[in-house]
């Protein structure tokens, strides 16, 4: 470990975390800004968001230059007063377009540590969150925003703070609800909100104050707009029920109580039934995890997949400013999270696995957060609880039940090899696969003349961060990390594994073909992933996918994950595809042991998951991982293994929700790639033979 190395790395990211955030002049702001001089003004250098730029007030001071030459222009003429009135004026308009200005300068909260009143500054979580709701309020959308979150940095006051922007600054008559897990938390939800309005300085010549509406206790009502304040819980949901809303905040969804008489989507139903899909309509969902398959969950995963309205937004723990220990005074956390006197140089000589990858794969994690953290475990009787208030990925925020089946240590240390693919696109042939049973006599062209067509705009979405452009960039398209490399003929290079898809829904694991290079193994070196295919195509038209993948990785070794074939009885279907395909690609995995081929026993092709061979490659992965004995590129599949369990039943599979198709082929491939000989120099083409493994019978 380079302990200057990391040192230095440290102080770059401090360096940047110390960056000028300033809402008054807008330097650090979250939205698109342009500059305006105003050499005269109280803040003579202003970045303020482009929708700005056609406010009259922005134009006459852009042709005139100050605030003097333009109230000159004036029929009224200059004069101290009308500049502090035209001053005045600027600040309102720009309020009612940018709620950090807003938050800054009308809006106070109470210091979470000392309990002072100070003005709303927005943490880095805050602006992550904020960025997502202007984007949506920009565009003249619906805002629509499910929160994922750790423990206690200010969602829930972004949240609320900005609803009340809304009803103060852009639209009268606009009614919101909050609703709370319990009654304590509603009640001070209450007091922060009628807090902060009654608080609030001089707007647009008034000040607000909220009063009881028509006699309840738990409904305000901000005089002069018209608009309601409902706060309420998931504890008495009576009185929140049935509510005209426009803009609704559901707080700590995942602890709502969730029971047949008293059902979380039947009490946020009755909410936001009647709420329209309409420009500054809100709704949000926010919570901590507490574990999988509940409503909390289940909007998650759909949000994920782009199957709902609402935009998915997650804030991990070392995003939080608090969530920092100073390392410059002379002691620091050890790993039993008792402090010791030392050096920061020290401290870094003391990093576990798991602290010295969060810091080299998380461009934002710095050693204060890292001894911080060991502080706040020590908290903990077990490691999923910290994980799962203070996560660094929404997968690691739901592991927190079940039965793992792999340590998450050992996962998480194959995210320093994950990168990026080079090239996203497609193969095409002389035939294309979907012709493979309607024009059975072209089979054989569907392996000739493979070419790879790169596609850069689905490489472009792909690397956009968002996980929809994601997954459509790469539907029916090979990711490729390395290209083949055919410069010199090796024997037990290259091997190919398909999963293939278990249905067409969209919620059934994917087709998925993964090409390992065994190349690094004849010196002792580990296989890598080097290219992937993923789609939801008829069976018969992607197994030939992964014969092209496989011909075009020069004729790679091909093992079928047979399971659904031998399972599909119709026309003989396995039969069928098995037979065609090993007539025109002769290097495919066969489980039939050799010996018994040559006294005339029927060769079975592929690889079957069974309950002999199924724990026996789990077995194998588990040590390889904790080896790293292979290189992933891919971090979805480290987010299928980290959620990837044992079922009460006995059973492996993936928690609910989620999927294992591309775990199952790097399962089966390491498990291979380890039962293969070494990778040799050779003059013929591998797939004059068939490889044939001993010792993987079905049982």
């Amino acid at each position: 470990m380079d302990v200057g190395k990391i040192t230095r790395e440290n102080e770059r990211r401090l360096d940047s975390l110390a960056s000028p955030y300033n809402p008054m002049t807008g330097e650090g702001c979250c939205g698109d800004r342009f500059l305006l001089e105003i050499p005269d003004a109280p803040y003579p250098s202003l970045l303020l968001l482009r929708s700005m730029e056609e406010f009259p007030a922005v134009r006459l001071l852009r042709e005139h230059g100050t605030i003097r030459a333009v109230l000159e222009h004036d029929e009224a003429g200059y004069s101290p007063g009308s500049r502090a009135l035209f001053w005045t004026l600027f600040c309102e308009e720009r309020a009612s377009r940018d709620f950090e200005f807003f938050a800054y300068a009308w809006l106070t909260i109470h210091h979470g540590m000392t309990g002072d009143l100070i003005p709303f500054l927005l943490n880095r979580g805050q602006r992550r969150l904020l960025e997502t709701m202007e984007g949506m309020r920009e565009r003249g959308m619906p805002i629509r925003v499910i929160l994922l979150k750790s423990r206690q940095w200010g969602g829930s006051t972004l949240v609320e703070m900005y609803m009340l922007w809304v009803q103060v600054a852009l639209k009268a008559n606009w009614n919101s609800c909050v609703c709370a897990h319990l009654d304590q938390a509603s009640t001070v939800i209450r007091a922060m909100l009628t807090g902060a309005l009654s608080r609030m300085p001089v707007f647009r010549g008034r000040r607000f104050s909220s009063k009881g509406f028509e006699g309840t206790r738990n409904i305000k009502y901000i005089e002069g707009r018209g608009s309601t304040i409902t706060v309420g819980s998931a504890e008495s949901p009576d009185s929140i029920r049935s509510q005209n809303v426009k803009m609704a905040h559901f707080s700590e969804v995942a602890l709502y109580p969730d029971t047949d008489k008293r059902a979380t989507s039947s009490l946020i139903g009755a909410i936001i039934g009647t709420l329209k899909m309409v420009e500054l309509s809100i709704v949000v969902y926010e919570s901590t995890a507490r574990g999988v398959g509940d409503f909390f969950h289940e909007e998650w995963l759909k949000a994920e997949r782009g199957e709902s309205p609402f935009e998915p937004v997650f804030v991990e723990w070392y995003l939080i400013d608090d969530y920092r220990e100073a390392l410059d005074r002379g002691w620091y956390y050890n790993v039993h999270g008792k402090r010791v006197a030392g050096s920061r140089g020290e401290f870094v000589a003391t990093l576990t696995d798991r602290e010295a990858l969060l810091f080299n794969s998380n461009d934002g994690v710095t050693l204060e957060n890292l001894n911080w953290y060991r502080g706040k475990r020590a908290e903990f009787n077990v490691d999923y609880m910290m994980r799962q208030e203070y996560p660094s990925t929404p997968t690691e925020a739901f592991h927190g039940t079940g039965s793992p089946v792999f340590r998450h240590e050992d996962v998480e240390s194959q995210r320093q090899y994950c990168r990026a693919p080079v090239a996203i696109g497609t193969l095409s042939s002389r035939c294309p696969p979907s012709l493979a049973r309607v024009e059975r006599q072209r089979n054989k062209e569907i392996l000739e003349e493979i070419a790879f067509h790169a596609d850069a705009g689905s490489l472009d979405r792909y690397l956009s961060g968002d996980r929809r452009r994601r997954e459509l960039a790469e539907r029916e398209k090979v990711k490729v990390w390395a290209f083949p490399d055919l410069t010199a003929r090796v024997r037990d290079r290259y091997v190919v594994i398909f999963d293939p898809q278990r249905g067409l829904s969209e919620s059934a694991d994917w087709g998925v073909v993964c090409v390992l290079d065994r190349f690094w193994m004849k010196d002792g070196g580990v296989p890598e992933v080097v290219a992937e295919w993923k789609g939801k195509e008829d069976k018969d038209m992607s197994i030939w996918e992964a014969a092209r993948l496989a011909r075009w990785y020069g004729d790679a070794l091909l093992v079928v994950e047979c399971n659904t074939y031998d399972t599909d009885t119709r026309d003989d279907y396995s039969e069928f595809i098995f037979d065609t395909l090993s007539s025109h690609y002769r290097n495919l995995y066969s489980r039939t042991d050799a010996d018994k081929v040559r006294e005339g026993v029927p060769v079975e092709y592929g690889f079957h998951m069974n309950r002999s061979t199924k724990p026996m490659v789990i077995e194998d992965y588990r040590g390889v991982l904790r080896e790293r004995g292979y290189r992933e590129r891919n971090p979805e599949v480290l987010e299928q293994a980290l959620v990837y369990e044992k079922s009460k039943s006995g059973k492996y599979e993936a928690k609910k929700g989620y999927h294992d198709d591309a775990l199952v082929t790097r399962m089966v491939g390491c498990w291979i790639c380890s039962r293969l000989p070494l990778p040799s120099a050779s003059k013929s083409n591998p797939s004059e033979g068939r490889r044939e493994l001993v010792g993987i019978s079905s049982v």
